[in-house]
């Protein structure tokens, strides 16, 4: 029997972590959770403020990321989390190895577009910029997985499976 799936669902906001972890984690059969839940408040408000996280915010937020995947290598676990920077891969890696990260890929046009129609949401769009230039996609010797989310959720989450071998 192969363990089960630890995964974590990563990009920049509005790439839709949430909806696609969450459609992977019901099609692999395992459990599904958003690293954006473990935050601290402080780093909550800061982000609402319209102020983006530096490493110092999302160090133990990551390890909180990294703690949580591993509880779960039993049962299996799909967690959204942006995991920007190979730093942050590297910190959440350091607590769960065996963790594949599935790169949601998108246009800053339609990642702006999304997070434009969503409401309820701490992220404003405006910190958007600020995301892409953090971002570090996984490197070619990286546990991961890169799709474009010019497909549906459902398309993607079909693929994401797929690769996975499930």
């Amino acid at each position: 029997m192969s363990p089960a799936p630890l995964v974590v669902v990563m990009g920049v906001s509005g790439s839709g972590k949430s909806t696609v972890g969450a459609l992977v984690a019901d099609r692999l059969g395992i459990p599904f959770a958003d690293a954006d839940d473990l935050h601290p408040s402080a780093n909550v408000e800061k982000m609402r403020a319209g102020h983006p996280l530096d490493d110092e915010d999302r160090g133990p937020w990551l390890v909180l990321v990294g703690d949580a995947l591993a509880a779960a290598r039993d049962t299996g676990l799909v967690m959204a989390c942006s995991s920007l920077k190979r730093a942050y891969r590297d910190l959440i890696r350091d607590r769960a190895p065996e963790t594949v990260f599935v790169y949601l890929h998108g246009s800053r046009e339609l990642l702006v577009e999304r997070m434009s129609a969503r409401e309820g949401h701490f992220m404003p769009s405006t910190l958007l910029d600020s995301q892409l230039d953090t971002l570090e996609p996984p490197g070619a010797d990286e546990r991961s997985i890169t799709v474009d989310v010019s497909a549906t959720p459902r398309e993607l989450a079909e693929q994401i499976a797929g690769t996975l071998g499930h």
